[in-house]
């Protein structure tokens, strides 16, 4: 017969229950049963955590197993996972190259009609002209663009590309581009007055662009009807309000991004 006066088997040892290991992440407040000292994670120092309490006082602990409370129970603590680096991103949305070196200009080029055309693409596409070595030039206009190609002289490796504003149909513009028949060279442009009006109203904190009146202006109706002062002042309000491709009108950005495939990307 089995005997009762002894109770449960004495080699029979229970199982310890495991420790949760916890990854010190910075903010994650902790107490060291030994000292009381109660924490949130600052930093590691020679292989220990520092503890930082609510008075600013900083002190250093071994990761020793379960050799910390969370909120009442015995945790371990290890040094969290190093996080993938994730890539910069330039003004246009591609990634940002590191440590770019000025490269020698390529022959190709993109034309602009004016200053503030050339100011706002470099805003925004500026990192990526770089990495490409394309300039971008200001024409003052469109009205000699004919003659400006044939005087540039356009091959396979040294393209052109145009920007032109306000490129509608039955546009004076659109009359110019139609004289354009050359394989090396591609004109996109966008359907604003100027350039201006390429950017979001939300970007520059106005509800809409105003409607101006033909025989004034553009620019300095704009001026007057905002109040922003002399064209200057109201192109530094623009051109200051943007600060990447989501600040600027699909319209532009496609128009902007075509041109600088047709002048980096080799054609069949």
């Amino acid at each position: 017969m089995r005997s009762h006066d002894y109770g449960r088997d004495i080699l029979n040892t229970p199982k310890r229950k495991k420790v949760r290991e916890i990854p010190a992440e910075p903010g994650l407040v902790v107490e060291d049963p030994a000292s009381g000292f109660c924490g949130a994670v600052v930093k590691f120092e020679y292989g220990q955590v520092v503890l930082e309490d609510r008075h600013g006082r900083h002190r250093l602990f071994p990761l020793n197993p379960a050799g910390f409370l969370l909120d009442g129970e015995p945790v371990t603590l290890v040094k969290p996972a190093p996080r993938p680096q994730q890539a910069k991103i330039s003004a246009s949305g591609s990634v940002k190259v590191e440590g770019l070196r000025a490269q020698t200009a390529k022959a190709s080029r993109i034309w602009v009609e004016g200053k503030h055309d050339a100011e706002l693409v470099e805003r925004v596409w500026g990192h990526d002209l770089r990495v490409e070595g394309i300039v971008v030039e200001p024409l003052d206009g469109v009205d000699e663009l004919p003659a400006r190609i044939a005087e540039f002289g356009t091959a396979p490796n040294r393209r052109l590309g145009v920007l032109v504003d306000h490129l509608v149909a039955n546009s004076k513009e659109q009359r110019v581009v139609d004289q354009i028949h050359d394989a090396n060279v591609l004109v996109t442009g966008h359907p604003y007055v100027d350039i201006w009006q390429a950017v979001k109203p939300r970007a520059v904190k106005i509800k809409a662009w105003p409607v101006i009146p033909r025989g004034i202006p553009w620019k300095e109706g704009v001026c007057a009807q905002l109040g922003w002062g002399e064209t200057w002042q109201g192109w530094q309000r623009v051109l200051g309000a943007v600060s990447s491709y989501r600040d600027v009108e699909s319209d532009l950005l496609g128009a902007v991004e075509r041109l600088i495939d047709f002048v980096t990307v080799p054609q069949d």
